[in-house]
């Protein structure tokens, strides 16, 4: 099955029509065009999720810069924030900062008259920051005539390749490059080592995946490393939106020194993912996509199946 969206005999009944749906692999989606959508007197935004950061250097390199490319490439449509970290919202908030979280920016645009918004997450994987956001949300959801989600960085193999592509180009001669990504307790993990399994699939075998908190281990990193006798220079880059605390303080520091104790000589590449203007055109990307696509309900869609719409 090719990745890319194609018409399949699918079809779903609404109102006594039948829509074509558009297989993806970023799940089913019938095209439809939120914008098209609106009716007199309705208002559209759009709302950028983002786990966030206390560090202003990276922020401003990232997360200020992705609000700006959107509010640069969508200005039909007015264009908010909120984080989802907790932790980092409440220190922010003690230097008198204050960010919202999904449920509160939503409830805000609500009183503001909106009654469309696409969302769309800087997360990397969809793990549990997703999964979160996505149940945000469903609480909100009764409140609008529509709001959509779209897609993490990763999400399709085309994504994966995407990617890829972008960082390649950060290898360096002679030298062994480790992505260094959070990782996640959850199953979810295993998109990193997708990420890894692809690298070595498309050539880069002098590439290896690591995380801080999943799998593959830092350690699978530092064995695939070693298997290269003759390289001695290890580049380390955090596979992170932001370069934030564990950029700065895992990556560039324990990762860092137990790397040097094994004798290479090891160069950090300080730069979140949201600093490359490749990487921020994949998520421009993914709001474009959901914007011209509603997703098919699983549970329609298996309704459907069962009455032989398929």
């Amino acid at each position: 099955m090719k990745v890319k969206s194609f018409l399949v005999s699918c079809c779903i009944a609404l109102g006594g029509l039948c829509m074509p749906v558009f297989a993806h692999s970023e799940g089913n989606f019938v095209h439809n065009d939120i914008m098209q959508n609106l009716e007199s007197g309705d208002k559209i935004a759009l709302l950028m999720v983002h786990f966030g950061t206390t560090h202003e250097d990276t922020r401003a390199l990232t997360i200020d810069a992705i609000n700006q490319k959107a509010k640069e490439q969508f200005p039909q449509m007015e264009i908010r924030e909120a984080y989802t970290s907790r932790i980092i919202m409440r220190i922010l908030n003690k230097r008198g900062v204050r960010k919202l979280n999904p449920v509160e920016a939503l409830a805000q645009l609500k009183a503001e008259g909106y009654t469309h918004v696409v969302v769309q997450s800087t997360n990397i994987i969809d793990g549990i920051e997703m999964e979160s956001l996505r149940k945000d949300i469903a609480q909100m959801k009764p409140l609008f005539k529509e709001i959509r989600l779209g897609m993490p960085l990763l999400y399709t193999p085309e994504d994966y390749k995407q990617v890829i592509d972008c960082l390649a180009e950060k290898g360096q001669e002679k030298t062994f490059t480790i992505l260094v990504g959070h990782g996640t307790y959850t199953p979810a993990t295993a998109q990193y080592a997708m990420l890894d399994y692809m690298l070595q699939a498309e050539g880069h075998t002098d590439f290896a995946v690591g995380t801080v908190e999943g799998y593959p281990t830092f350690d699978n990193a530092i064995t695939k490393a070693q298997a290269k006798k003759k390289v001695k220079q290890v580049q380390l880059i955090p596979f992170m939106f932001v370069a934030g605390d564990h950029a700065k303080n895992d990556i560039a520091g324990d990762m860092k020194e137990t790397l040097e104790k094994k004798g290479y000589n090891v160069s950090v590449l300080m730069e979140g993912l949201g600093e490359n203007p490749a990487i921020q055109q994949i998520y421009i990307d993914h709001i474009n996509f959901i914007i011209k696509h509603k997703q098919i309900d699983i549970v329609d869609k298996k309704k459907g199946y069962a009455n032989a719409k398929d």
